[in-house]
């Protein structure tokens, strides 16, 4: 495919794009407030804020050393790149974004964006990621040194997911997740109606203060778990021997192939579970205080 002009550089595409391609950028805004680009294989050095208040940029094995430089982004594409440890914070206020293939070893990226697709992406560095974000969809996706991500982010989806780093979730909104493997303390905190299906959660403090909290087919690990919790579901799941004084204050409705290794004043709903080690029922016990306990599913 041809170009029908260049000029400095850019020479325009029959989609209407213009070509960007082999070109180096640094300092300060180097391409503020340009539309329809396509970049490939351009490398931004240290500078900050290179395509600030821009829209419809497709980047393809390009390199982001350099600070913010993707804001005030209405549409764009990011393919087989790199964002260095430098290029910190480099989304944000932003929509309408698809990442794939990429890797991101800059933390605190993704804040306040509407619609963000990841897939194939991993994030060794994902501190503070994933703040006040809305419309999310992950497939592949790995984070590691992610403490606090996806804080009041809301309608989540994601599938194909492993995680360390804790604090994780806390505060979203709407949130499917499948297939994932998630080492967070403190995970699901003050969230709101959100199922988990054939995944394993690892961690102490789970789900504290959520409301609608549903796990399908998962494996539970991790000190006093899924306590104050409101309208707590669990199916077919699994709790390890760390699941002690598990359920405090919550109302559940719950089926547990496995021992839990102690129970401890559940508010109301219903326990099942293959064996139970210890049952604390005492004077601290909230009304209803009429949680149903079984044992020898």
């Amino acid at each position: 495919m041809g170009c029908d002009k260049e000029m400095n550089g850019v020479c325009c595409s029959v989609d209407g794009l213009k070509k960007v391609e082999g070109k180096e950028f640094g300092g300060e805004r180097a391409l503020f407030a340009t539309h329809r680009l396509d970049l490939h294989k351009c490398v931004f050095h240290v500078g900050e804020s290179a395509l600030k208040c821009c829209s419809d940029i497709q980047a393809t094995e390009c390199t982001f050393e350099g600070k913010y430089p993707f804001w005030h982004v209405d549409g764009f594409r990011i393919e087989n790149c790199v964002f260095t440890p430098g290029a910190r914070a480099a989304l944000w206020y932003s929509r309408n974004l698809v990442m794939r293939h990429t890797r991101v070893d800059a933390p605190k990226m993704f804040r306040e964006m509407d619609s963000l697709e990841l897939e194939d992406v991993e994030i060794p560095d994902a501190q503070e990621t994933l703040w006040d974000c809305r419309g999310i969809r992950l497939r592949n996706v790995s984070v590691k040194n992610a403490d606090y991500v996806f804080a009041h982010c809301s309608d989540i989806d994601i599938d194909g997911y492993r995680q360390e780093g804790n604090y994780s979730f806390q505060y979203c909104r709407n949130v499917v997740i499948r297939n994932a493997v998630i080492h967070s303390k403190d995970a699901f905190w003050e969230t709101d109606n959100v199922t988990v299906y054939d995944s394993e959660i690892d961690g102490e403090y789970l789900g504290w203060h959520s409301r609608n909290l549903r796990l399908v087919r998962c494996r539970i690990n991790g000190t006093q778990p899924l306590c104050y919790c409101e309208n707590l579901v669990m199916e077919d799941c699994v709790m390890g021997d760390e699941c002690d004084l598990s359920f405090e204050d919550s109302t559940l409705q719950a089926v547990v192939g496995s021992q839990i290794v102690s129970v401890k004043n559940p508010r109301s709903g219903s326990l099942k579970a293959l064996s139970i080690g210890e049952v604390i029922i005492d004077k601290n016990v909230l009304s209803p205080a009429d949680c149903r306990i079984e044992t020898e599913l």
